[in-house]
């Protein structure tokens, strides 16, 4: 590797070591043939001769070396290091840098002109719904709607996975398009519908039982009595924000749908905890009992599948 001073950087690569030498010593002589004025003296020019699996070097390069062990790739590194650098270009490049970073525009005013979108997934719930002014996020209802037209028969529906590939290209739609049509061919195939909602909310910077309720539901679901625990899970979900409420109750309310074809497409109450449960509570902190807290959040969401018209139902009910 050739660093100059102006900042240029070369890097020459070969397996073959009289190449390698051969390459020093051109550069070398060229670098001697330079006019004195340009001639950088031996005495500030450092050559450093270093393998690329090695930390030895090798400063003397005239004399001959013994033959190196052999190596799976070998670099040789030239770095000109000169004492007498030009320090007013190099602050030039510094105050340059500096005038860009103060000007240029903040991230506010790039997403008012168009040129950066928010983001969709990644993006904390509530900001998503602030953003596309409802309580629940446009993506997660398409996705829903799409799984309900041609998706709720479908044998393994929410545990087969999609192709991955496939998935990352509807997120990266999803994040960089308004308009998005999930009955179009290229996401025919429902397992990626899926596939991309769960990610939807596993990717969420705090999960849909939002972090602060998840002892709480752990709790509430180790109450013994049935008819407290419904109780005490369904004051829980009144307490939730509007936003994670609303999309909680629109999700559970099409999975109670999914498992109301458990006879054709295999997806029960429990297997839908085991699936959604982890994507849909977690502790903020994982903690040794990351195996007791897995059988809890299967479940609460299996629970709430279950009693889901006495948990989300009207008070009256």
């Amino acid at each position: 590797q050739i660093t100059t001073v102006s900042g240029n950087e070369f890097l020459l690569q070969s397996d073959i070591d009289f190449l390698i030498l051969d390459w020093f010593h051109a550069i070398k002589n060229a670098i001697d043939r330079l006019p004195k004025e340009q001639r950088i003296t031996s005495r500030n020019l450092e050559f450093k001769l270093r393998r690329s699996s090695s930390i030895e070097l090798l400063n003397n390069l005239d004399t001959e070396s013994k033959e190196p062990k052999p190596e799976h790739r070998k670099s040789l590194i030239f770095r000109l290091n000169y004492s007498a650098s030009d320090t007013n270009d190099r602050n030039r490049v510094k105050s340059r840098l500096k005038k860009f970073i103060s000007r240029r525009p903040s991230l506010k005013t790039l997403q008012e002109k168009g040129l950066i979108k928010d983001q969709i997934f990644g993006s904390h719930l509530h900001l998503v719904c602030e953003h596309e002014k409802s309580t629940v996020p446009q993506f997660v209802r398409l996705c829903i709607e799409a799984v309900e037209r041609r998706g709720l028969d479908v044998d393994g529906i929410y545990r087969v996975s999609g192709n991955l590939a496939t998935i990352q290209k509807l997120r990266f739609v999803v994040n960089q398009e308004e308009k998005l049509n999930l009955d179009d061919s290229q996401w025919e195939d429902i397992h990626v519908v899926t596939g991309a909602l769960k990610m939807f909310f596993r990717e969420l910077p705090e999960p849909l039982f939002p972090y602060c309720f998840f002892e709480q539901f752990v709790e509430a679901i180790k109450i013994q009595d049935n008819t407290t625990r419904i109780k005490s899970i369904r004051n829980l979900v009144k307490k939730l924000p509007r936003p994670n409420y609303d999309t909680m109750k629109i999700l559970f309310e099409h999975l109670q749908k999914i498992a109301a074809k458990e006879s054709v497409n295999l997806m029960s109450t429990q297997s839908l905890g085991i699936v959604f449960g982890p994507t849909l509570l977690r502790p903020e902190k994982e903690t040794g009992n990351m195996a007791v807290h897995m059988l809890y959040q299967n479940q609460i969401v299996e629970l709430m599948l279950s009693e889901y018209s006495k948990i989300f139902g009207s008070e009256e009910d």
